[in-house]
């Protein structure tokens, strides 16, 4: 009984419940824009989306620099040094405007460039690349301002953000996808972000007068320094990695055809509902704990807490989701997309050996190991790619989750050597 007070009464036990409900108020939200989806877009609907999620990632990943789990880290550790927050913030938000206004023109005046790129030949939604660029430097503050509050620690905050904005977004995805299918649910996505803004700031200034804190003679290029590495990291993981999965889907499309490229998608998407769980903690609990673990033993203890806590019941999550497919499936979306099911199991493999890493490959953004970081990402996106087009050519679009599995299985081991002293 004490055993149960003890974990009841933990920090990591409440931010993981307050967690538990925004993601299952997420999931909620995406069972209502999938069957959305699947109604009114169909499989080659959804794998237009899929390529133009993966564009977006790259394109937030070079407008934020980068800089998020940078600021998490800088933030925590100064947060009490007031002069040097001031620094710290005025630094990254004059930086990010800057790239945001820089980006937006070149999405707003090419346009038609990148709907060839994204769509291909058969589709014109150019209109999508100059909503993205009108909405793109408000997402940016977003982002940064998040990453101000997750690393001065203010956990409920975060999650409050986030189940608010889900909110925001099934409210848009509705009402756009009904009145213009599939436009609509690509408008939806490139909207949705840039309105969490007015949430984001309206929690931020509860907790600090962050527009106060910003003065350009605060700016400081060192900053920027320090936060470089952490610019590189994110280049080879949120623009490489977008860039290589974009490249699978073209692959299926021509070996293939667009529906499988959609059941492909369409796995990814269940695949991120559920991954929500770890990797919204890892974000909002464990980053930070790591950032100001001082030694190996403060880390092993961060490493242990998240096996025994988060894992298990990781698994045991993912085992009833595979028994329930077929139900998930026909709810989720419509008969038509039956086919997903046999992606199925290699997919969760896959995850579950993901998760079980995420927490080592965290710890390349909290102790800022940039080389090292580099070369695994590279070798992770290596493996994924080729192996994909390998067994793709084999198996057909069961070889694309069979590639993830053995892509995240090297990962995990390579992760473990690396970080051996720090686990054992």
């Amino acid at each position: 009984m004490e055993v149960l007070k003890k974990i009841y009464r933990s920090q990591l036990f409440k931010i993981s419940s307050l967690n538990s409900l925004s993601i299952i108020l997420k999931i909620g939200i995406g069972l209502v824009t999938s069957k959305l989806l699947a109604v009114f877009v169909g499989p080659s609907g959804m794998a237009l989306v899929g390529n133009l999620r993966n564009f977006m990632t790259s394109v937030e990943s070079i407008s934020t620099l980068g800089f998020q789990n940078g600021i998490v880290k800088y933030v925590a550790e100064i947060k009490e040094d007031k002069p040097r927050l001031q620094k710290l913030l005025s630094t990254v938000f004059i930086s990010l405007v800057f790239v945001a206004v820089f980006l937006s023109g070149v999405l707003f005046f090419f346009a038609s460039f990148w709907n060839q790129e994204i769509f291909g030949n058969n589709y014109q939604y150019k209109s999508v690349f100059k909503a993205l660029a009108l909405a793109l430097p408000w997402y940016v503050i977003s982002i940064f301002l998040i990453s101000v509050l997750n690393g001065l620690g203010s956990f409920k905050r975060v999650i409050w953000i986030n189940s608010i904005g889900n909110a925001i977004g099934l409210l848009v995805s509705i009402v756009l996808i009904l009145e213009y299918r599939t436009f609509g649910a690509l408008l939806a996505i490139v909207v949705s972000p840039a309105l969490l803004f007015f949430v984001s700031f309206y929690f931020v200034n509860k907790e600090i007068d962050i527009f106060k804190s910003i003065s350009r003679s605060a700016f400081d290029l060192e900053i920027i320094k320090n936060l470089s590495s952490y610019s590189l990291m994110a280049l080879v993981s949120s623009v490489l990695g977008p860039l290589v999965f974009l490249a699978i889907r073209n692959n299926i499309i021509q070996t293939l055809d667009y529906n499988q490229a959609g059941y492909w998608e369409t796995m990814m998407r269940i695949s991120t509902y559920y991954m929500l769980f770890a990797s919204t903690i890892l974000t909002v609990y464990f980053l930070p704990k790591l950032a100001v673990a001082k030694n190996n033993q403060e880390t092993k203890t961060v490493f242990w807490n998240y096996y025994k806590g988060i894992l298990p019941v990781f698994i045991v999550g993912v085992t009833i989701v595979y028994f329930l497919r077929f139900y998930i499936v026909k709810l989720l979306f419509t008969r038509e997309f039956l086919p997903v099911t046999t992606l199925f199991f290699w997919q969760l493999v896959g995850d579950v050996l993901k998760v079980a890493s995420l927490i080592l490959g965290y710890q390349f953004f909290a102790k800022k190991l940039t080389v090292a970081f580099i070369v695994t990402e590279l070798l992770s996106l290596s493996i994924t790619y080729f192996s994909s087009i390998f067994l793709v050519s084999i198996y057909g679009i069961e070889g694309i989750v069979m590639a993830h599995a053995l892509t995240y299985f090297v990962y995990l081991v390579v992760l473990g050597i690396y970080f051996r002293k720090s686990l054992f």
